[in-house]
């Protein structure tokens, strides 16, 4: 049989692609299951899957990382979120406070299954509705980087998406990074990289090869709108095409100033796209514009002053060769901030992703290992028949108690 270089090719790369599953799930174990849903750890990290409707995903989520959540939200809600903000006078306004005003101001503008999603989340984690609302309001202030390389900016023409979030390292989200894979009824199956306790996204990829990373600007005070994090949700629960989810940003009302990378691997395009509370602006690869004034072919680039001018560099430094690995480097410091939470490289064509967080000393992410996964592969997973079970309660009549004493759950995630 003669073998050719394009079968040779061909034969390395499933070779490589096998190898790649072989290592990711090698060590797997199943944590423990709760209705539709479960836990288990790859190599360590958590990784929960999360099915059926939005109160069922909620339950799900807040039963199985019940401590994890509970640490998460608490610390950020009573402990940063009760810090002062302002004074005037007698009078002292808290974050708190602050959210729960801009939480009425947005409520007419969230879809309602995010509100069921919440109400699931308090009940699977016993801790108090407004508690958890407050949690998954505050307004996402992170100075971040982003890029997507395709076509003859890669070594193959492989589209990569790179997401480098830089916000608070020393609130601690880092010790409760989980990878959430949700299959949300009668949407789009989505992988959400993110923290046990919160339901929306700012870094995620879906089941049609749709990537999405966000970066925050300012226009503090602009809440007539969706929040920045269910927005991307719904990017990534309705977005087939990046058309789609240009679409969703374009129709939905916004809140203060947002940049986003949105990827598609079908197509192999990706687009820098300001979607502002007054403004819904689109930046196609290796076009300039007065924030981005050093276009590359084919590139998408991201960021804001000298990390925005190192980015530009290190991209046509290496311009036409990029590989996954070389991709990843361009997120090293000081690309990433000192408070880099999480850095992500998509390869939405493969659904691979590769995750690295903050250390729990604060360290950057950039400075830490990368975990690799693949969304396919992740959607094809079962848990094991004899993993513990956490009961799940079905949702009770509007005004019913929620009691503290729901599920217990077995894992607390990091510190």
């Amino acid at each position: 049989m003669r073998c050719t270089v394009r079968s040779a090719r061909t034969l390395w790369l499933a070779v490589v692609a096998v190898t790649f599953l072989m290592l990711q799930t090698a060590g797997a174990e199943t944590i423990a299951r709760c209705g539709k849903g479960w836990l288990e750890e790859i190599n360590g990290y958590p990784v929960l899957h999360l099915k059926g409707t939005p109160y069922e995903i909620g339950y799900q989520h807040g039963a199985l990382l019940r401590e994890s959540a509970r640490q998460n939200l608490e610390h950020i809600v009573n402990g940063e979120g009760s810090r002062q903000l302002i004074e005037f006078g007698p009078i002292k306004v808290t974050p708190r406070d602050a959210i729960l005003s801009i939480l009425t101001i947005q409520r007419p503008h969230v879809p309602q299954k995010y509100f069921d999603e919440l109400a699931g989340l308090a009940a699977g984690s016993g801790m108090e509705l407004q508690d958890v609302q407050i949690g998954n309001f505050i307004p996402e202030l992170f100075h971040c980087s982003g890029f997507a390389l395709m076509n003859s900016a890669t070594q193959d023409g492989t589209l990569y998406h790179g997401r480098v979030l830089d916000y608070a390292t020393d609130w601690g989200l880092q010790n409760h990074a989980v990878i959430m894979v949700c299959e949300p009824e009668g949407g789009i199956p989505f992988v959400n990289v993110t923290y046990a306790g919160f339901i929306g996204s700012v870094t995620g990829m879906n089941a049609e090869h749709v990537s999405i990373g966000e970066m925050g600007g300012g226009g503090l005070g602009h809440w007539q709108g969706v929040p920045m994090a269910f927005l991307v949700r719904e990017g990534l629960e309705r977005g087939k095409t990046l058309d789609d989810v240009l679409t969703i940003f374009r129709e939905n009302p916004r809140t203060c100033e947002y940049f986003y990378v949105v990827a598609d691997a079908k197509t192999n395009e990706a687009v820098g796209m300001e979607a502002s509370w007054d403004v819904m602006e689109v930046i196609r690869p290796g076009e300039a514009h007065p924030l981005l004034p050093s276009p590359v072919k084919d590139c998408a680039l991201l960021s804001a002053g000298s990390r925005y001018e190192e980015l530009v560099r290190r991209v046509e430094a290496g311009h036409g060769r990029f590989t996954a690995e070389t991709a990843m480097k361009l997120m090293e410091r000081p690309v990433a901030m000192k408070s880099n939470l999480h850095n992500v490289l998509f390869e939405p064509k493969t659904t691979r992703f590769w995750v690295a967080n903050a250390g729990s000393d604060g360290s950057p992410a950039a400075e830490q290992a990368y975990h690799a996964f693949q969304l396919s592969e992740l959607l094809k997973r079962k848990p094991d028949a004899d993993a513990e079970v956490v009961p799940f309660r079905a949702a009770v009549k509007p005004g019913t108690p929620v009691s503290r004493a729901t599920s217990r759950a077995p894992v607390t995630i990091g510190d």
